[in-house]
């Protein structure tokens, strides 16, 4: 019996070394972009069939900031703003007036200091960084978003609220 586990030993150890060198599934695409966040059944924009920038043909470009600042609400959580802004980002980069726009309506509510101030923090940060990761998509850059660091917003909103799902996020942009 000893010299069967004997020779079961070496196996057993080649089968552990085979297992944690092989392949991982790497993810790729930039994080905030091209990996869509779990929101079950909350309703965000609409989007396409299949593919992580497939939009909606039929999505009226000009309704994407009322829409997005509509979902937007103090009572939505984290993962749903999270993803709402990643297509608000994707609609947003076909039309850099919008993207514009957009960028503006949601640094005017971070000014704003109210009880859902931390939020408004949280999702101007969080859209500055996904603009930035977004930059292949734009026809023309950002320029607005050069000198404001979005993931020291998400950083202040996760201090003022305590919130996992922002500190998720804030690891997300710094690539952990």
């Amino acid at each position: 019996m000893t010299r069967h586990l004997h020779l079961r030993a070496p196996l057993v150890l080649f089968s552990l070394v085979m297992l944690m060198a092989a392949p991982r599934p790497a993810l790729a695409g930039p994080p905030l972009l091209c990996h869509p966040f779990d929101i079950g059944t909350a309703r965000s924009l609409p989007m396409g069939g299949s593919g992580w920038q497939a939009v909606d043909s039929r999505y009226d470009l000009d309704r994407l900031v009322a829409d997005t600042l509509a979902i937007l609400t103090p009572d939505a959580p984290v993962p749903l703003r999270m993803e709402t802004i990643r297509r608000a980002t994707i609609y947003a980069s076909r039309r850099p007036a919008v993207a514009a726009s957009l960028l503006a309506a949601l640094q005017d509510r971070a000014k704003i200091s109210d009880a859902g101030a931390p939020l408004a923090v949280f999702d101007f940060g969080y859209l500055v960084e996904t603009y930035r990761q977004a930059q292949f998509m734009f026809a023309q850059p950002i320029a607005a978003i050069d000198g404001i660091d979005g993931y020291q917003l998400v950083l202040k909103a996760q201090a003022m609220r305590k919130d996992d799902a922002m500190a998720h996020a804030a690891k997300l942009i710094a690539g952990e």
